[in-house]
Formats: C-alpha cells, sequence, structure tokens
C-alpha cells in the first residue's frame, strides 16, 4: 500500500503533471470568472472581488502550483487555497444536490458543477504536503474567508440560485460552519506536518 501512495505521489508532484494541472487550473479559473460575469453586471463594484468565489479560490491555487513548479512557496496563497478550494468546492456540490432535490433535474451542466467543484476539493486536500503556510498564514486567510461569508449573506452577493434563494437564512448558516471546518482542515494539516517534522 505504501509503495502505491509513494508511486502516486511521485505523478502528482511531478513537474510535468504539475504543469498539466496549473493549465486546467488556468482555464478553469478564466471560465469560473467568464460564469459569473452575468452576476457581476448586476453588482456593485466595490463587491466584485467577493462574487466569484470558486474561480478565485481556483485562481489562488492555479498560483500556488506556479510557485511549486519555480521551487518556491507563496506560503499566504497556500493557505487560502486549502481552504476556499475545499470550501467552495464543497458548497457547490451541496448547492447543485439541493437544486436537485428542489427541481428534480440539474441537467448535464448542473452534474458537470458537482464534478468540478468536488475535483476542486479533492486537489486541495491531495496536495497538502505541499503547503507550506503558517498558523499567520491560516489566521489572515480566515479573516478573509469569514469576511467573505459576510459580504455574501449580510449584504446579499452570495453566488445565485433561483431556485435555492428561498433557503438562504439556512444556506448562510451551513457556509459559515463549512468555513470553520475547512479553516480547522488547515490548521490540522500544520499541526500534522509539524508533528510529522518532528519525529
Amino acid at each position: 500500500m505504501s509503495s502505491l501512495i509513494n508511486m502516486a505521489w511521485f505523478v502528482l508532484s511531478h513537474k510535468s503533471f504539475l504543469m498539466l494541472l496549473l493549465f486546467v487550473n488556468l482555464m478553469g479559473t478564466v471560465y469560473g470568472y467568464d460564469w459569473y460575469m452575468w452576476q457581476l453586471e448586476i453588482t456593485e463594484p466595490k463587491f466584485w472581488i467577493f462574487v466569484p468565489d470558486s474561480p478565485t479560490a481556483s485562481l489562488f491555487f492555479t498560483i500556488a502550483i506556479f510557485g511549486w513548479i519555480i521551487g518556491r512557496n507563496f506560503k499566504l496563497i497556500e493557505a487560502l487555497a486549502l481552504i476556499t478550494l475545499v470550501k467552495y468546492g464543497l458548497w457547490a456540490v451541496v448547492m447543485n444536490l439541493l437544486t436537485l432535490f428542489e427541481t428534480g433535474s440539474i441537467g448535464w451542466m448542473g452534474w458537470m458543477l458537482i464534478g468540478s467543484h468536488f475535483a476542486m476539493a479533492l486537489q486541495g486536500i491531495l496536495y497538502i504536503r505541499m503547503y507550506r503556510f503558517t498558523y499567520i498564514h491560516i489566521a489572515i486567510a480566515a479573516i478573509w474567508t469569514l469576511h467573505n461569508d459576510v459580504i455574501d449573506y449580510v449584504f446579499g452577493q452570495m453566488p445565485i440560485y433561483n431556485d435555492l434563494m428561498k433557503h438562504m437564512n439556512q444556506i448562510g448558516y451551513f457556509t459559515f460552519w463549512l468555513s470553520i471546518a475547512c479553516i480547522a482542515l488547515a490548521c490540522w494539516s500544520l499541526k500534522n506536518r509539524s508533528a510529522s517534522m518532528s519525529v
């Protein structure tokens, strides 16, 4: 089993694979920002940075991958990438499944969003051993993440799912605790890394 894990990690961390992953995430980021253009058009400019949550998360990860390729760790970006990739990846999966429950159908686009966003969360976790952030970086990333929740659910800038708008209070509550869980994941990964380095 350990040999299989080592082989898998060899592939995942190989520069050629990282370059492919960089391209895929860059394309996904561009597509994601384009996806949000219609909402940005009806959003006050001061809120623009807070609206496209998922593509911003994948942008963080794209920058982190670029750092690994050139042999650098952009530590704050890595903390933001882990927390937001897992958060918004799982959030979008849950929202699309809730839409399926509400309407009975989400079409191929909905299933594509479920698959791509689950992959976002998964890649954030798969690369945990690459991150070199500290608790200070986690704290800054946590402030960004929780502030984004306030902008989304207090100022009404959350991603618009027309079939789910009547559940916004419950979704906001769920999102807050999802943020806390992802921040805790980042803390756990750092604690686990520190423990393994001290052995």
